[in-house]
């Protein structure tokens, strides 16, 4: 009988605020180290914590996408230990009043949904940044005070693959949300897994693996903690409750310190912060201040047409989703649309280094060169030779057109010359299509665009060619 695993994540976030949760200073990454400090980040004796409304607000708004109920009346608790990255010897976070509880978000695997329950969503703050060189660490108090929301998920994850999926669609949720940038590369967005196997329907005992790095190498950690524990198992030895990192140069799990427990932290309620009241009308303002998420972008894409892969590939690059969405009230053929966004203007974009927005293809000149190629009067060929001008002037498509020269030839007698001309010196392709190969129309189209150097109407070619076929 195989070991079953079960898992749960939890999830430290930094919330997009501008400024800390219990000061002013700025809330920036990539900043000189140490000079996003105060006194109240670095703990000094006498000073007072000020709590950031807009944390509470960006908190809700998670909570709300998550499904869960609101404590409407919350406080902040002290968590008590000693680590140099904690200036004040606490951390200030909520133990007891949680924002938000029994939430939930479905998952997805091999087309087979899932429901992953969150226990809880709490705010606290996050510390300072340890630095490691050599014999020596140093301390960045940039981080100290950065707002974070801590995500607990009941241990309904059963797979790597689940996992990662949980961790995916919450980086989706909240990135589409603005509540954090996600960058799990940069830290704003750290992953901790708890993981036990077992042969029944007892939970075995669970190691903690924290802080990794990726998404990918949250499933790696979950197969080389299984095989560590599997192999204590079958040796006859007992798993310990511990905490654990993943060493990813090495494809393992590496034992850190026995784990803590919760009465280890004597949380108590923080004196300095008054009780907070989340109302009714805050609610309904956080609730109506949510963007469109992805889930329901992808919903809209897939029924205008365009591909799940494609509609996944727009959702990674949440601008080039936003201008898409520009167009949701237009009939454009957002097929042709998709395509455009995802090929050549999304390499005019990456090798220029602009956004989209901070070009000149504003939304009427992309619904007409969409239109236009929808209806064969330009072709991909004309598109990429306009291409620059469309996004760097401010000329209408008809005027780029005519300024670069470029001549659309839709004039039927010209074109049947031309396809006459093609047939004649391609028999042998003539007679493979009247004996049913239909895939040598491709090649006979390519050999008229070669004849009129691209400036084809390539859907009256199409036209012509076939009636000529036939015949």
């Amino acid at each position: 009988m195989e070991y079953k695993k079960t898992i749960g994540i939890e999830i430290h976030c930094e919330l997009k605020t501008n400024t800390k949760i219990y000061s002013d200073s700025i809330n920036g990454y990539g900043t000189t180290a140490n000079s996003n400090v105060n006194v109240v980040d670095l703990g000094y004796p006498g000073t007072l914590p000020t709590l950031n409304e807009n944390v509470i607000r960006t908190a809700l708004k998670a909570a709300l996408i998550l499904n869960c109920d609101i404590n409407k009346i919350m406080h902040f608790d002290r968590k008590n230990y000693f680590y140099p990255d904690l200036p004040k010897g606490y951390q200030i976070t909520q133990a007891e009043t949680p924002i938000g509880v029994n939430g939930y978000v479905m998952i997805e695997v091999d087309g087979t949904p899932k429901k992953v329950r969150i226990h809880d969503i709490h705010i606290e703050e996050d510390t300072c940044k340890s630095i490691h060189y050599k014999h020596h660490s140093f301390l960045d108090f940039n981080r100290a005070g950065v707002p974070l929301i801590e995500i607990v998920t009941e241990a309904d994850m059963n797979t790597p693959e689940e996992a990662m999926a949980y961790v995916e669609k919450l980086r989706e949720l909240f990135l589409y949300a603005d509540i954090s940038d996600c960058k799990i590369e940069e830290g704003s967005m750290r992953c901790d897994v708890n993981i036990s196997i077992s042969k029944t329907d007892e939970l075995g005992t669970r190691a903690e693996i924290k802080n990794i790095g990726s998404i990918s190498n949250v499933g790696r950690a979950i197969v080389k903690e299984a095989e560590r524990q599997e192999e204590l198992l079958e040796n006859g030895e007992e798993v310990c409750f511990a905490t654990y990192r993943y060493d990813e140069k090495n494809d393992k799990t590496i034992m850190m310190r026995v784990k803590e427990a919760g009465n280890d932290y004597r949380y108590f309620p923080e004196p300095d912060i008054p009780f907070v009241e989340i109302t009714d009308e805050m609610i309904k303002e956080v609730k109506d201040s949510i963007p469109m998420l992805a889930g329901e972008r992808r919903k809209e894409y897939e029924k205008r047409g365009i591909t799940t892969l494609n509609a996944n590939k727009i959702i990674q690059n949440r601008i080039i989703s936003n201008y898409l969405n520009l167009f949701l009230d237009t009939d454009i053929n957002f097929v042709i649309a998709s395509n455009l966004l995802l090929g050549d203007i999304s390499a005019y974009l990456n090798k220029s280094e602009k956004s989209i927005f901070d070009t000149n293809l504003y939304k009427d000149k992309f619904i007409d060169v969409v239109n236009k190629l929808d209806k064969g009067s330009i072709n991909s060929k004309v598109f990429k030779d306009i291409l620059v001008d469309l996004m760097e002037t401010d000329d209408s498509v008809d005027e780029i057109i005519a300024n670069k020269g470029i001549k659309i030839i839709s004039d039927p007698n010209e074109l049947i010359n031309v396809i006459k001309t093609v047939l004649d010196n391609n028999a042998s392709s003539v007679s493979d299509y009247k004996g049913g190969n239909e895939r040598v129309i491709k090649y006979l189209m390519g050999q008229i665009m070669k004849e009129t150097k691209g400036s084809a109407n390539p859907e009256l070619v199409n036209k012509l060619l076939l009636e000529e076929l036939n015949k």
